[in-house]
Order: structure tokens, then C-alpha cells, then sequence
């Protein structure tokens, strides 16, 4: 595969990634705070509403999931192309920060915290976890094929 491709692909299935986890903390962090209100919750419904979550949230949170990581993916790897050799462990750092930074942007701009799981300090960290892991998968299959970075 061209190496082109090859980041393209990485960067797509890290934004799935991180999506998926996100989305996932994301319904799970509500449900629990609707539970700690003594709001009963079958175990069927956490399940049918983290589904549900998951599929209204993709177009919109995943959208701007994969834009982040794109941003952040394209800094470091320019970095590694014009300047030298980013370490491989860097590119989780930079879609966890990616993901700070596009949650925190989100208050001011629309003045809400759209997503309710990040509303918490905890909440907010998992989600940028969720980033970390989803660099995590990028640097990972970006070094299968190829020792560096490149496009």
C-alpha cells in the first residue's frame, strides 16, 4: 500500500476507534448519573441507549472526532517529515490532546457542553482517553508497514 494510503487508512480506523470508545463512555457516564437520581434503568435499556447513542452520535461527534485527530495527526507528521523523527508515543498524546481541545472549544463556541458524558471532570478525561487510544491504534498500524511517518 502507498504510504499515503496507508496513513489515510491509520487515521480512519484511530477516529472509528476513538469514536467508539468515546461514545461508549459517553452513554455510560449519563446512564450512570440518571441512575445515581434513582432512576431505575434496566440492564436492557443501558444497552439499547449506548446502540442508540452510538449510531445519533456518529455523523455529528464523529465527525468532529475525525477532524481532530486529523488535525493532530497531519502536525505530527509534518513535524516528523520537516523537522525529524517524531517518537511513536507521541501520537497518542496528540489525539488525546486533540480530543481536549475540540471538548473545550465546543463551550464557548455553542455555549453548552454537547456531550453530556464530558461534562465531568472524570467524564472529560475519558474521553480524552479515548483519543489516547485511538493514537494509540494510529502510531501502531502507521509502524507496521513503514519505520516513519510519511506522506
Amino acid at each position: 500500500m502507498k504510504p499515503i494510503l496507508h496513513w489515510i487508512a491509520a487515521w480512519i480506523i484511530a477516529a472509528l476507534v476513538t469514536f467508539a470508545l468515546a461514545s461508549v463512555f459517553h452513554s455510560q457516564f449519563v446512564l450512570y448519573e440518571l441512575s445515581r437520581l434513582n432512576i431505575a434503568i434496566p440492564s436492557s435499556e443501558w444497552v439499547s441507549m449506548t446502540l442508540s447513542d452510538f449510531i445519533g452520535l456518529l455523523p455529528s461527534y464523529g465527525g468532529a472526532i475525525a477532524f481532530a485527530l486529523l488535525m493532530g495527526f497531519i502536525i505530527l507528521t509534518g513535524v516528523n517529515r520537516y523537522v525529524g523523527q517524531v517518537p511513536r508515543w507521541l501520537f497518542p498524546f496528540a489525539a488525546a490532546f486533540a480530543m481536549a481541545v475540540m471538548l473545550l472549544a465546543m463551550q464557548p463556541i455553542l455555549n453548552v457542553t454537547l456531550i453530556a458524558g464530558a461534562r465531568s471532570t472524570l467524564g472529560f478525561l475519558f474521553q480524552c482517553a479515548a483519543g489516547l487510544m485511538g493514537g494509540y491504534v494510529f502510531a501502531r498500524i502507521i509502524s507496521q508497514k513503514h519505520t516513519s511517518v510519511s506522506m
